[in-house]
């Protein structure tokens, strides 16, 4: 974003001034906002940006139930938003849907999709043994995980992944910041999957070779 007539952006030095260009900015954009375009606002250098953003988040903070909002980090990223304290007291004037209810199907899918992410359906299903695609279409229409590109295998299978809002909606500043995993578990079924990707593509070679035949 250009400044305003093109004058050159002058540096904000004084903490007090920097934390309020965060305040500002954060509130204006209502969305989250990477540290480095925050640094970009204050004329200033990453690191200082973070320092003054921490500054702010720590002073909303110590005011407690004394304020309405707050700021969370989102993977390098900055977002001023309602505590979730007065989330009830906001839908008595907001014309805004329910909250979406996780059932029990849900929350073990996108558990799966969280830990082993980026994962296709077939992982998935061989996880829990069951069909899911219900489920991932309800956390999809959640924004709460999205399809992040395709598995290089035979039918191309879409790949999933969680989202910012899964973040946000579980308080996690990252995906690193999830509780580790058995890892013997895991060895587990990452090798249940890749003996179930090898049977279909044995599968796929002779249908292949049953094809050539009839020609």
């Amino acid at each position: 974003m250009e400044p305003e007539n093109n004058k050159p952006l002058i540096s904000v030095t004084n903490e007090k001034e920097q934390e309020a260009v965060a305040e500002a900015v954060l509130f204006t954009m209502g969305k989250s906002v990477e540290v480095g375009q925050l640094a970009a606002a204050m004329g200033t250098d990453v690191p200082t940006a973070r320092s003054a953003i921490l500054r702010l988040q720590a002073r909303y903070n110590r005011k407690g139930k004394g304020v309405g909002l707050q700021i969370i980090e989102l993977d390098n990223a900055f977002q001023m938003c309602t505590r979730p304290d007065y989330y009830e007291n906001l839908i008595q004037v907001a014309a805004a849907p329910k909250r979406q209810v996780l059932t029990e199907v849900m929350l073990e899918t996108l558990s799966i999709i969280a830990y082993r992410q980026p994962v296709t359906k077939l992982e998935i299903e061989k996880i829990r043994g069951v069909k899911s695609d219900h489920a991932v279409n309800k956390l999809i229409e959640y924004n709460l995980v999205y399809e992040v590109g395709r598995l290089d295998a035979p039918g191309r299978p879409a790949l999933f992944a969680t989202t910012e809002e899964f973040l946000r909606r579980f308080g996690i500043g990252s995906t690193v910041d999830l509780p580790g995993l058995n890892p013997e578990l895991e060895e587990e079924i990452k090798t249940e999957v890749e003996k179930e990707l090898q049977m279909k593509m044995e599968e796929e070679e002779r249908e292949n070779e049953a094809d050539c035949e009839i020609l």
